[in-house]
């Protein structure tokens, strides 16, 4: 049954390789055929998702995502049943994504905890990545990561609201930094918060920080030590940690409008980051 199945998914796809996907080069090798950098900017500007004020710092779909959307199309069609296809493409090319989110608690805020078995953990000094948690309340749900994302900088996750802000978790091997804080890196090893923020803000916000650090805390929880700083501008709430041999950097932001009315619920979000 399973041969017939593949035989009648490779006919189907041959019989309507140009109805499903107009185009049909999207799933080519020339470059020229993706959508243009400034076509996705328009969009995602449109959606809520990209303001001026962090366009350089914001995700693009590039080839991979491009072949997940022609993937995720012919899986529907071949499938005979739109819901059935997009359930399967979910579970399948897209695991890991939002079965992270618990169910919400009374006042609509979910919890997003890293599966075990998301894919990642690639670069130099590769590693299972150890998991990690936040809250968000209603409306925020996971926007796809670009690789193309700040120059190459590793951004694990990235979530968003169209109303109220945006976050991303960069996770990135101790080993860029130092090759000498073994297995087990606390972000006390690393550096106190002034040499932390100045050496890795610049990775999260795109630009130098001095002078933009309007406020830094140091909190512990479970035996692990956070850095939090506030900087402004751009407005930016920074969470640093370590673990096994990783450095954490948790970033809350959002435009100037988002920020003075959604002020109390980005520092709620941000003060919820945790490495479990």
């Amino acid at each position: 049954m399973g041969t017939s199945l593949l035989t009648s998914c490779g006919l189907q796809w041959r019989y309507h390789h140009h109805q499903i996907i107009p185009g049909s080069h999207l799933l080519g090798h020339s470059h020229e055929s993706f959508p243009s950098r400034a076509k996705i900017t328009a969009e995602s500007r449109k959606s809520g998702f990209l303001d001026g004020e962090n366009e350089k710092s914001a995700g693009f779909l590039n080839r991979r995502s491009v072949l997940v959307s022609g993937v995720s199309l012919v899986s529907t069609s071949v499938l005979g049943s739109a819901g059935k296809g997009l359930a399967i493409v979910k579970q399948g090319l897209l695991a890991g994504r939002i079965p992270g989110l618990s169910e919400p608690d009374d006042q609509g805020w979910r919890t997003y905890r890293r599966p075990d078995d998301k894919s990642g953990g690639h670069g130099v000094g590769w590693s299972p990545i150890i998991p990690y948690l936040f809250s968000v309340p209603p409306g925020w749900e996971e926007v796809p990561v670009s690789i193309a994302d700040l120059g190459g900088t590793e951004i694990d996750l990235r979530f968003g609201s169209s109303k109220e802000g945006r976050l991303f978790v960069i996770v990135a091997p101790v080993l860029r930094f130092a090759d000498n804080l073994g297995e087990n890196a606390t972000i006390e090893q690393i550096g106190p918060p002034e040499k932390v923020i100045n050496a890795f803000g610049p990775e999260v916000i795109g630009e130098n920080v001095e002078g933009k650090v309007i406020s830094t805390n140091v909190e512990e929880h479970s035996g692990r030590r956070y850095y939090q700083f506030e900087l402004e501008p751009p407005h930016a709430l920074i969470t640093a940690t370590a673990a096994g041999n990783r450095l954490y950097l948790f970033n809350v932001t959002g435009n100037g409008l988002q920020w003075k009315r959604h002020y109390q619920d980005l520092k709620r979000i941000a003060g919820s980051f945790r490495v479990v």
